[in-house]
């Protein structure tokens, strides 16, 4: 695994106390790539803490059902905004915030830059009003960096399930939007975030993503 073996017997007590998000369009490989990242953490000796979104905790994990059920085709997309942050409310309570209060290390498969790209530029809600309500849900509790996973559009309808769920299963304008807002998010506060091509072969991506995280985390303030 590219990345990996040059650093099997190191340390990564860089890791501790930071939150890293893995976010992207569906089809990206960003599941892919956060799994494998978490696999280097563990085969390090690397305690870290693993959440999903929507979910992550029991009652995040009935909203999710809500969310992604293609039955719920008359959801508006206010109410698929707040449910989200509902979720992300519990998780912050339940999980995020002792981790970090403890100084662990948690990995979070999407966040609410997802809600931006998402509800947001693709589904028409104002940034502003989104923010504010984080700023409500996530109190201090900010991801360190967000890693997006950027692929073409048409790369990733080909990567998406055979099963879509009711997010999956909006349209390629849509989807495309949504590619813009996670770009727009880079662009807009880029020492927060880090760009990955996910056109690239897996191997190469995650070589690209062990790199940058390393080099993201290491020009940051070590925690106490």
């Amino acid at each position: 695994m590219p990345g990996d073996s040059q650093c099997m017997s190191t340390s990564l007590d860089w890791l501790n106390g930071r939150f890293i998000v893995f976010d992207g369009p569906d089809g990206s490989g960003k599941t892919t790539q956060f799994d494998r990242f978490v696999e280097y953490c563990r085969s390090n000796n690397h305690d870290v803490t693993l959440v999903r979104e929507p979910g992550g905790t029991q009652i995040g994990e009935q909203v999710r059902e809500i969310l992604l059920d293609p039955r719920n085709t008359c959801m508006s997309i206010t109410c698929e905004m707040m449910l989200y942050m509902s979720s992300r409310a519990q998780l912050i309570d339940q999980v995020i915030g002792p981790t970090l209060s403890a100084g662990g290390t948690v990995l979070a498969d999407r966040f609410i830059s997802s809600t931006l790209a998402y509800q947001g530029t693709g589904g028409g809600i104002d940034r502003k009003a989104i923010l504010d309500i984080g700023d409500i849900v996530l109190r201090n509790f900010h991801p360190d960096l967000t890693v997006i996973f950027d692929v073409d559009e048409e790369t990733s309808r080909s990567r998406r399930s055979s099963q879509p769920d009711r997010i999956e299963q909006r349209d390629q304008v849509f989807h495309e939007r949504v590619r813009q807002g996670y770009l727009e998010q880079v662009a807009e506060d880029p020492d927060r975030y880090l760009l990955i091509d996910a056109s690239m072969s897996q191997d190469e991506v995650f070589a690209s993503l062990e790199d940058g995280i390393r080099n993201r985390m290491a020009a940051m303030p070590a925690r106490s």
